[in-house]
């Protein structure tokens, strides 16, 4: 296999791309209006509000914003002691102060400036301010030489700094109040494997703090919330570990306070003299299913160190993910498929053992119905008392909510009002719904977990217009999968409707089914959108995960097909109209359902898709992770590399059979190399009946679509026009 680097093999990649290009212009010639009018649609739902909003770190208030004409954003902060009436969550000003006639904002980094260094690209991974509010230090990536490249500017200045200025760095933390950073870097392969510690301001060579030399070994690194100390991880597919460096002193050596067999998430924080560790390692040997949270005193002389549960576990109430604050942890809690929030006042009781955590009087913080999924804000802020968290429900967008932990006050800070003047034709009896903030600042949170009835509209919920039901399908051993269905109230017709199917299916991962303004445009049509959550995703334990992954794969495939079936057989989709959609390893699952049972679906988009799973595996072109052989499998064990085989969508297409119409869209700027698209699409078009009405089609790109919206509107509009088209034909 030709290098990547290789300018030959690149020049006749340009070609290829060309003539695919020009193929499925030609295929979607017809659609060239409703591409247009898609496009025109989903840009005109846009947020305006382009900003996000401040977010209160120390004494200042931090945020990014567009200016008018850039494509890029500025990141800016303003003391949060000066005005603080003037600023908006909606529309952060320019920063300038019409009482004083100052200007009030600092401009940290201008990314359209930071696009003319990087080849036009502003794609940045991590972006940390240091605890004094001196520096921030962030990694951009750079195109040609594909490594994110580390880089530490003074926000005082606006410089800068001449060094740490290194390539190839997956994470960093600060330490020594800011005078030191640490940070990690990867090897030729992209394993992390290097920690650096860089004196801030000093012209001293940075100090090499720990190089792990084994292969399989990858390293990681982060701050605890209170800056207090350092977390080493290190982790293979034998063991984890995690090493502790004081903050004060970060190359005073490390110690190790935790190891445990095989991979383990393992998340350490520090308060008030004590270690919290969330891990899911096995307990006794044996493996659990959930994470559970320990603690050990930071002082403790025990070799090794003793560490004791915290909570008595509850099949109940399955915690999911933490947050810590000076005075409250939040828990992000699972009860069958359904996420809660709740809080409890800190310090916990010591010295008792394990609790119930319902024995702490939990407060739990209100929530919307139908929510998916709870994602944690920055939370820099260790001693603030406010938290923020992202709610997402596939009928209701995004909501960036504040919940001041001290009084019981919650806000929804931001969240795109899709029910303007704008689209009130659209949904009938909407006037506008604007609210305002007065309202939204005096609510207060009790023990439910939902808002009152007359509260449910300051969610901008969107259930009067759209439905979302859920559904259990048997497997075919029998296994309830999750089933997610959304439709419009006023469109929906039994047996009558077109469907699309999500699914994705690995690495523990929650399928994403929040509201996106695209699928509006489907709903809208009166399409049934679906979301399948199989074995080998998330939402459902680490069983859940194992379950499909590795030589179980096959369930995740079995899974999804019986819910594509139940949507048929139920007559919610029409059986000539049903769609799938995959990302990545869920365009896997998609194409291995493909194989597996052709007839099952007339249409299928697939983005960026894992679709040879053997030669990846055998030859990686591309780096591959332990967690990537732990998901898919080993093909140097003979059993992994049979099940690998039977599920793999290039080693498995039929021959002379018709296939469903499929839009493939990939870009060089994604873990699974284009390659991979071009020989299954190859393969296909060789094997398979062709047809006309249902063609074989590879949309490919170089630019990095998520960095961009209009690219994102432009790839969306034609993915829509080609699900239409196919139905329509």
């Amino acid at each position: 296999m030709s290098k990547l680097n290789d300018k030959v093999v690149m020049r006749h990649m340009d070609m290829y791309m060309e003539q695919e290009d020009n193929y499925t212009q030609a295929v979607m010639s017809g659609t060239d209006r409703l591409q247009s009018k898609l496009q025109s649609e989903m840009a005109s739902r846009l947020s305006f509000a382009l900003s996000t909003p401040p977010l209160k770190f120390g004494p200042w208030l931090y945020y990014r914003r567009v200016e008018e004409g850039k494509q890029f954003p500025v990141l800016c902060r303003r003391l949060a002691s000066l005005h603080d009436e003037f600023i908006s969550h909606d529309l952060p000003s320019a920063g300038f102060d019409f009482t004083s006639g100052k200007r009030i904002e600092q401009k940290l980094i201008d990314y359209n400036l930071e696009a003319q260094r990087f080849g036009g690209y502003a794609y940045e991974e991590l972006s940390e301010v240091s605890p004094d509010h001196r520096c921030i230090a962030y990694t951009m990536y750079d195109k040609d030489k594909d490594l994110f490249r580390l880089s530490v500017r003074n926000l005082n200045s606006g410089a800068l700094c001449s060094k740490p200025q290194e390539e190839r760095v997956s994470n960093l933390a600060w330490a020594k109040d800011g005078q030191a950073l640490l940070y990690c870097v990867t090897d030729q392969n992209k394993r992390p494997y290097r920690i650096y510690c860089s004196m801030i301001g000093s012209t001293d060579d940075d100090v090499l703090v720990f190089e792990e030399s084994d292969n399989d070994v990858f390293v990681n690194i982060r701050h605890t919330k209170d800056f207090r100390f350092v977390t080493v991880n290190t982790f293979s597919i034998e063991s984890s570990k995690v090493f502790l460096i004081n903050a004060a002193d970060p190359l005073s050596g490390m110690d190790l306070v935790w190891q445990c067999e095989g991979i383990a998430h393992c998340i350490i924080e520090h308060h008030q003299g004590c270690l919290f560790l969330f891990t899911d390692a096995a307990k006794g040997g044996q493996s659990v299913d959930n994470h559970y949270l320990l603690r050990s005193p930071v002082d403790s002389l025990s070799s090794p160190r003793i560490w004791e549960d915290v909570f008595v576990s509850d099949p109940d109430w399955v915690v999911e993910d933490m947050d810590f604050s000076h005075t409250h942890l939040v828990l992000n809690i699972r009860e069958g498929r359904n996420f809660r929030l709740c809080s409890v006042a800190l310090p916990l009781p010591a010295g008792k053992g394990p609790v119930h955590l319902k024995e702490l009087h939990p407060q739990f913080l209100p929530l919307p119905k139908y929510v998916s999924q709870i994602s944690p804000g920055p939370n820099y802020d260790y001693h603030s008392s406010n938290m923020r968290f992202t709610i997402s429900s596939p009928v209701m967008p995004d909501s960036v909510v504040d919940y001041d932990l001290s009084n019981g006050n919650w806000k929804i800070i931001q969240q795109q009002n899709i029910l303007h003047e704008k689209t009130k034709v659209l949904y009938g009896t909407a006037s506008s719904a604007s609210i305002s903030e007065n309202t939204l600042n005096t609510d207060v949170f009790n023990s439910a977990n939902e808002v009152s009835p007359d509260d449910q509209q300051l969610w901008n919920d969107l259930s009067e217009f759209y439905a979302s039901e859920q559904h259990n399908v048997s497997s075919d051993d029998g296994v309830l999968v999750p089933l997610t269905v959304v439709y419009s109230r006023k469109t929906k017709k039994e047996d009558q409707n077109p469907g699309l199917l999500h699914v994705h299916g690995a690495y523990g991962e929650l399928l994403d089914k929040r509201w996106r303004s695209e699928l509006k445009s489907l709903l809208d049509r009166g399409w049934i959108v679906a979301y399948a959550d199989v074995r080998g995703g998330g939402g459902g334990g680490k069983k859940w995960h194992y379950d499909g992954r590795c030589t179980k794969k096959i369930n995740s495939i079995k899974d999804f097909m019986s819910c594509a079936n139940f949507l048929v057989d139920k007559e919610i989709v029409n059986e000539k109209k049903l769609a799938a959609s995959g990302y990545s390893a869920g365009g896997l699952v998609v194409a291995s359902a493909i194989n597996q049972c052709p007839h099952l679906f007339t249409a299928a988009v697939l983005k960026v898709p894992f679709l040879d799973a053997t030669s990846t595996l055998l030859y990686p072109i591309i780096p591959l992770r332990a967690a990537d052989y732990e998901e898919f499998g080993y093909p140097g064990d003979i059993n992994d590399f049979h099940a690998i085989r039977d599920y793999s969508p290039y080693d498995n297409i039929q021959k002379d059979v018709l296939y469903p119409a499929v839009l493939i869209s990939s870009s060089f700027n994604t873990r699974f190399g284009v390659w991979e698209a071009a020989k299954w699409v190859a393969r296909v078009r060789e094997h398979t009946i062709y047809d006309p009405k249902r063609p074989i089609l590879l949309n490919l790109t170089t630019d990095i679509v998520e960095e961009n919206r209009y690219l994102q509107c432009k790839e969306s509009a034609l993915e829509t026009a080609f699900l239409i088209k196919a139905m329509e034909s």
